[in-house]
């Protein structure tokens, strides 16, 4: 046999499938997934692909969303509101692929136009006959129900299986229950992905990090306060996720501590009240009715504060109609592409916040020029000009205001929304109790009151601005202050949560401590100490103290020994202890800034983090758009690894064969964890 012929044969080695390694599997997972599913047929031309979701909690809804939690939890968005699918405003490369929101998939499950996902099902099948199904939530369910947390699970394991279903034929997805511990590989070879339960790893061409919200270690004060804590025997819980939280600690009739006033507070609230049997009488509804709280006797006194003293701001409770504002207006992709051609990276607080100020009061003066012009004492074209003419906090912008919004309350504070008690003290901690209840009724009524649609033209303009910020990757939002503002402001509880919170602390089950809260260990009485600026000179002990508030995600923290592991081996840069990714496609920077070419990264972990892994429709789901980045770079690389090479002419020397780095060194069998 010629030689060229025996060399053509030794040549015509199948290549490998080519694979992709998905760490996460919860919502922002599957929204990749999804995107891989709309791209692949245009990006990936029918070749063959693997697929490898690992997640130890369900696909689709993962840790957060699963379905094994309290019942009485909550999401803190109407259903109407939540959707998983692309629209047209989402600024894609990939094509749209519509599908229901929340309310519109339970309104099909109803009709039976549409299934639960077989893990829903069998959830379903193993209930006892006394036990009030998800069927039932299902059907009880409108747009404007704030469904609990195990519906919104069994929306997004439909998904999911939806998902799945529209990959195309070659595509194939394996599940692997377990975790990722480690992440190893050349920058131009195929990537390790070593998991919890196996000694082999799985071969990756790429791999995408989807990983959510994650544990981490205490810091430094919170080691103290445990440790001070388990000397006195006292109780002190951690920041964590609330319903994963021990909270059969916290002892009945007795005070606790509480720092932190967000939404893992609200569900401490839920959980130690109504979880203990209280229960509520009354209308929950947006009249003037009050709930009256009936205690079971076996609830903690919760006395909570925090670093603004006011639970985040209500969900708005009405629907915009009218004229939207044209959003983005002062903060869009020119400005963003003039700030990132700078030869100086831009200043937040001096280049980047004042454009979102404006940005944030143009969608207000619009929608209340627009919708309640008999506020107003100016024609908009003319204060438009004017407003577009006036640098943000200049004496010349706030005489503008003042002289064409004559209401105060018309007015867009942007300080005073986010720190309500700077400045007020109260002669006692009653007089407290009263101001805040006040304070907390006038927020309800507000968000609730469409007379004053401001507020939600200021939410949309929130959304804009989060989707421009992320353009800007670490810069956009250094230390996480504007997140933090975005939550406070946008992300609030619903409003008959924060009814239920006015009738428990009518009923002295809660108690407000203020604003500025301070904590502090008595040594000599082995006991916790609270205070506020609210109310200078009184405190208040306890036996107990809760950090009602998530873990901080930093990876020099991280339980997360994947993340860990590329944080100490410099495969991972970090900015304001969040990983740093390529904002424009989600590749992870490594610690000189390079981006790796098969890495990675997409969720809240991250520099480029958005508001969600899902949103209201029709609000550019910014989450959608890095998705759709993100997948599209990865199908990129996959296909040119999928297609192979041009066979040889006649004659010529054999290629070298594809590498698959199985040469490099490997950890020892059964210890699949960083070397």
């Amino acid at each position: 046999m010629p030689v060229s012929s025996v060399s053509s044969v030794t040549v015509r080695t199948p290549p490998l499938t080519p694979s992709v390694v998905v760490v996460g599997a919860g919502p922002r997972g599957t929204g990749f997934l999804e995107r891989i599913a709309a791209n692949a047929r245009s990006l990936y031309d029918g070749l063959p692909l693997d697929i490898h979701l690992v997640d130890p909690h369900p696909p689709g809804a993962g840790r957060v969303w699963r379905r094994d939690q309290s019942s009485l939890l909550w999401m803190n968005s109407m259903a109407e509101d939540v959707t998983m699918f692309t629209d047209d405003t989402v600024a894609l490369a990939g094509p749209v692929r519509h599908g229901p929101a929340l309310h519109e998939w339970a309104r099909d499950i109803r009709e039976g136009k549409a299934r639960l996902s077989a893990e829903s099902e069998a959830a379903e099948a193993a209930l006892a006959p006394s036990e009030a199904g998800l069927r039932a939530e299902i059907t009880a369910l409108t747009g404007q129900t704030f469904p609990s947390r195990r519906v919104q699970s069994a929306y997004l394991s439909w998904v999911y299986e939806q998902t799945v279903a529209a990959l195309p034929p070659g595509v194939t997805v394996h599940q692997h229950r377990t975790d990722a511990v480690r992440v190893s590989g050349p920058r131009g070879g195929r990537q390790r992905v070593w998991l919890a339960d196996r000694t082999e790893p799985l071969l990756a061409d790429l791999v995408v990090l989807t990983l959510g919200h994650l544990d981490a270690e205490p810091d430094a004060e919170q080691v103290e306060l445990s440790r001070f804590a388990a000397e006195h025997g006292l109780i002190h819980l951690p920041p964590d996720f609330t319903a994963d939280s021990d909270l059969s600690a916290l002892p009945a009739g007795e005070p606790v501590l509480v720092r932190g006033f967000g939404l893992a507070f609200v569900d401490l609230m839920v959980l130690v009240t109504e979880g203990r049997g209280g229960r509520y009488s009354g209308s929950a509804g947006h009249d003037n009715g009050e709930l009256v709280y009936h205690p079971s006797g076996r609830e903690p006194v919760l006395y909570v504060g925090s670093r603004r003293g006011v639970p985040y701001h209500s969900k708005i409770g009405y629907g915009l109609d009218g004229e939207r504002p044209p959003l983005p207006r002062f903060l869009g992709p020119e400005q963003i592409d003039a700030l990132l051609s700078r030869p100086e990276p831009p200043d937040f607080r001096r280049d980047v916040r004042p454009l979102v100020d404006k940005e944030l009061g143009f969608a207000h003066y619009h929608r209340l020029f627009t919708a309640h012009p008999e506020r107003t004492r100016a024609d908009w074209t003319d204060f438009e000009e004017k407003y577009a003419a006036a640098d943000p906090g200049s004496p010349e912008l706030d005489a503008l205001v003042g002289a064409a919004v004559p209401d105060p309350a018309d007015r867009l504070d942007l300080a005073a929304l986010d720190r309500p008690l700077d400045g007020l003290r109260f002669d006692s901690y009653d007089a407290l109790q009263d101001g805040l209840r006040d304070y907390i009724r006038a927020d309800l009524a507000r968000r609730h009151d469409p007379a004053h649609s401001a507020d939600l033209a200021v939410f949309l303009g929130l959304l804009s601005v989060y989707g421009q910020l992320i353009r800007l990757g670490d810069l956009g939002d250094p230390g996480g202050s504007w997140h933090g503002f975005f939550s406070y402001l946008a992300s609030g509880p619903p409003g008959p949560r924060l009814r239920q919170l006015l009738a428990l602390s009518r009923a002295g089950v809660v108690r407000f401590l203020g604003a500025d809260m301070s904590v502090e260990a008595d040594g000599r009485r082995g006991i916790f100490r609270a205070g506020s600026a609210a109310v200078p000179g009184e405190y208040v002990e306890a036996r107990a103290l809760v950090e009602a508030r998530l873990p901080d995600p930093s990876p020099e923290r991280t339980r997360s020994p994947l993340l860990r592991a590329l944080y100490e081996e410099g495969a991972a840069a970090i900015s304001a202890g969040l990983v740093r990714v390529d904002p424009d496609d989600g590749r992870l920077l490594e610690r000189d800034g390079t981006p790796h070419p098969r890495r990675f990264a997409l969720g809240p972990y991250t520099t480029a983090r958005s508001s969600g892994a899902f949103t209201r429709p029709r609000t550019g789901g910014p989450a959608f758009r890095q998705n759709d980045a993100t997948a599209r770079a990865a199908l990129t690389l996959l296909a040119g690894l999928a297609r192979p090479p041009a066979a040889p002419p006649a004659g010529a020397p054999p290629p070298a064969a594809p590498s698959t780095d199985a040469s490099a060194p490997q950890p020892p069998d059964g210890l699949p964890v960083r070397s």
